[in-house]
């Protein structure tokens, strides 16, 4: 699970040094400007670690250090103090107030994660998984015939996929010689307008590119679609194996 990072400062410059200092391990980075934003924030968020400025305006960072300190949810919390002053009472006091460890301004990203390294477990960044190939959700190569699938609902969402994909693998049918293809419609669950606009998009496409298509449904969808009057023509065969055979 990713380290939840709160950094509390005034500065939006530290609080890029900050997030930079995260950016190769695995980790969510929070922003506040202020005292009072940072205890909104953390307890929202309930960070795994806070870097805090002392000198802030509105709340500075002792008064959120003690306001974190009486909040039973967020007393555990380990706290970095970042300060300009690196007089002995200063320090004395945030330590006493429980503070894991602090640094003095100006530092360096490097500096800071040595520092959380001896206060949390830091892990690598996980490498982001490929996005996945919608076209592959819907299209598939059988033969030397497209199937295009329908999942159960057609909605909104679904018709702009496949039609965002459409195009594209007409023309690869045509570029690669395939010049079938099935829409397979027999998991489709109800029939509605999204799925006749669909019908009809697959259709027309077909027609022009000059691809001979078969639709494979249910025998209630078959009934449903003769209906609609644009879709009203339309064979329905009730496998796959019927709509190859019918090419």
């Amino acid at each position: 699970m990713a380290l939840k990072v709160l950094t509390v400062d005034d500065s939006k410059t530290i609080r890029m040094i900050v997030k930079k200092a995260f950016k190769s391990f695995d980790s969510v980075l929070f922003e506040a400007e202020n005292g009072v934003e940072g205890l909104a924030v953390a307890a929202k968020e309930k960070p795994d670690l806070i870097v805090l400025d002392i000198t802030m305006p509105v709340m500075n960072g002792v008064e959120m250090l003690s306001r974190l300190k009486s909040e039973p949810d967020l007393k555990e919390i380990p706290v970095i103090m970042l300060t300009a002053e690196s007089g002995k009472d200063n320090v004395m006091q945030i330590v006493k107030m429980g503070v894991k460890d602090y640094m003095v301004k100006p530092f360096k990203g490097e500096q800071l994660i040595e520092r959380v390294e001896k206060i949390v477990k830091l892990g690598p960044k996980k490498a982001e998984e490929p996005a996945e190939d919608l076209s592959k959700r819907y299209f598939s190569v059988d033969g030397d015939i497209q199937v295009l699938f329908l999942p159960e609902k057609i909605d909104r969402q679904i018709s702009i996929q496949v039609e965002g994909h459409l195009k594209a693998k007409i023309k690869e049918m045509i570029n690669s010689g395939v010049s079938k293809l099935i829409l397979d419609l027999s998991k489709v669950a109800e029939t509605n307008m999204s799925l006749i606009k669909l019908i009809i998009l697959v259709t027309q496409n077909c027609q022009k590119s000059k691809i001979y298509i078969r639709v494979v449904g249910t025998p209630s969808m078959s009934d449903e679609l003769k209906e609609f009057a644009e879709t009203s023509e339309i064979t329905i065969e009730n496998t796959v194996e019927d709509a190859k055979a019918a090419f």
